[in-house]
């Protein structure tokens, strides 16, 4: 794993923050919203290539370190040169993941494509927010955030996603913990909920997707700067206070209500 500088700086001139899925998307949205608001933001993801390209969208401080999150080593090798690099985590926004099978009816997911959900939404969550966690820890000054990218189906699943939903639904209980778990070290962790950000991944939405009551519809989506301007205002707050969750989604959206 090679880090990859894409902007010239000075270590240390900012707040630092970790962008997990950064190459594409909502990840790569937060990373340039970060860095335009003066962070110096650490852009992981699998793509050097989709890295480089986010970090051509800003003026500021991008370095783009491409990582699998699966990996316990290419995580654990992140975060190492993060702290090498600009000394200290401030905040990690916990982003990467993966929808999984699409419309196969649970019954038939294979085990293979539910391991792989599990291993990108929950595993990887979990490796970056330990890795993370340590090093917010051991630092000096000590404390920092993390922010778990959620989702709607945190609250109301689709139809035929049990994979996605259920590594959502878990994202709760790992943010609930590490609220817990990292108060006594100035550890704040908050959780966003996101619904119908337009981004490539939701570009089928424009045509129509499956609803609850066997319909196929077009579904309304909001533009992803939305998502990143909440989770700047979210990583912004003094680590005294925390959005515990939020969700941010399509004003017409069918969610309230939705099966």
């Amino acid at each position: 794993m090679n880090a990859e500088t894409a902007s010239s700086h000075s270590p240390r001139s900012s707040k630092v923050a970790v962008v997990t899925g950064a190459g594409s998307g909502i990840g790569r949205s937060v990373a340039v919203t970060l860095a335009d608001a003066g962070w110096s933001v650490a852009a992981a993801g699998r793509r050097a290539g989709a890295l480089t390209e986010t970090a051509a969208l800003s003026t500021g401080t991008i370095l783009g370190i491409p990582t699998d999150v699966t990996s316990p080593t290419d995580v654990n090798t992140l975060f190492a040169t993060v702290c090498e690099h600009f000394e200290r985590v401030d905040l990690l926004f916990n982003n990467a993941g993966a929808f999984g099978p699409s419309g196969v009816p649970f019954e038939d997911i294979p085990h293979d494509e539910w391991r792989a959900v599990v291993d990108v939404n929950l595993t990887g969550a979990f490796l970056c927010a330990q890795s993370a966690f340590r090093a917010m820890k051991a630092q000096s000054p000590r404390g920092g955030r993390i922010i778990n990218n959620g989702s709607i189906s945190a609250h109301a699943p689709r139809p035929r996603s049990a994979p996605y939903t259920a590594t959502k639904h878990a994202i709760t209980g790992l943010t609930k913990s590490l609220s817990l778990d990292g108060r006594e070290y100035g550890i704040a962790c908050g959780q966003i909920d996101i619904g119908n950000a337009a981004t490539e991944l939701t570009r089928g939405m424009r045509t129509g997707v499956p609803q609850a009551n066997g319909e196929v519809a077009v579904e309304p989506l909001m533009a992803v700067a939305d998502v990143a301007r909440t989770v700047l205002h979210m990583a912004e707050l003094p680590l005294e206070a925390n959005v515990q969750f939020v969700t941010v989604m399509a004003t017409a959206m069918p969610y309230v209500g939705r099966g």
